[in-house]
């Protein structure tokens, strides 16, 4: 049987739009939070005092709560972008493999600083109840937390990417492949990971950072890297000393698991 809208018909783009953006992002979803729950994760850390009952479960329900809500939330940006309304291109020679590159780069800058701004506006007292409030549930997260927000918090922090591709130009397949990295790295920097003392600490918003900003909810607000946070006075530095883990530890020695 075939379709009673053309190929090109909104109704059919709006809804193949809807399944692909979904399947896509819950298939990464699952596929990077259980490699990184199993192989990053360290899971003394379900023994810290505030991490919740069966909050793996809970953090898992609510993404997949949020996911299709946040999906359809993002469908006119999608829909304007297959459209043609956006300023992405398909062949490198129409800018160049330099601009490809740059494009990259300046994508991640780009949004990096927007995201910064909706994250600490989030934490305004006049919004964060109503809609960041949810994420901070997870004050100890795991890999599963990453889509675990509010379906407008989870809006608002992708504008940026959207907003991004029609100002200016980038390549379609990279631009799917960005798509793809942003996710990763929002999971990456839920595994709870407080590796500290390295190079790219300077520079790089480390899972270390964004284990602080669960745990102390004023600082670290940027997405990959730590300049905004450092220009607009809210960055604090990774330390061994604020690991989570230590209060696992400690819980779990007072239950004799060690």
């Amino acid at each position: 049987p075939t379709s009673s809208y053309a190929r090109d018909a909104i109704p059919r783009q709006l809804a193949s739009l809807f399944i692909i953006a979904l399947s896509a992002a819950l298939a990464l979803y699952f596929l990077f939070c259980t490699l990184s729950y199993y192989f990053v994760y360290d899971r003394r850390l379900e023994h810290h005092p505030k991490f919740l009952p069966r909050q793996k479960r809970q953090e898992i329900i609510s993404s997949l709560i949020a996911a299709p809500v946040i999906d359809v939330m993002t469908l006119p940006w999608f829909l304007g972008e297959v459209r043609g309304h956006s300023k992405l291109y398909n062949r490198v020679g129409e800018y160049g493999w330099a601009y490809f590159a740059f494009s990259a780069v300046w994508f991640l800058v780009f949004t990096d600083f927007l995201i910064y701004w909706i994250h600490r506006l989030e934490h305004h007292k006049l919004v964060y109840k109503h809609v960041h409030k949810p994420h901070h549930k997870w004050i100890v997260p795991t890999p599963y937390a990453a889509l675990a927000f509010h379906p407008l918090d989870g809006y608002l922090q992708s504008l940026p990417y959207h907003i991004f591709v029609y100002l200016f130009p980038m390549h379609r397949l990279l631009y799917l492949g960005m798509f793809g990295f942003v996710q990763f790295w929002t999971i990456l920097i839920h595994d709870g990971d407080m590796i500290s003392g390295h190079l790219l600490e300077r520079f790089i918003n480390s899972p270390a950072h964004h284990t602080l900003h669960h745990l102390y909810f004023t600082c670290n607000y940027g997405q990959y890297f730590t300049w905004a946070d450092k220009t607009f006075d809210s960055h604090r530095d990774p330390m061994p000393e604020l690991d989570p883990i230590h209060e696992s530890l400690k819980a779990m020695r007072a239950k004799g698991l060690l």
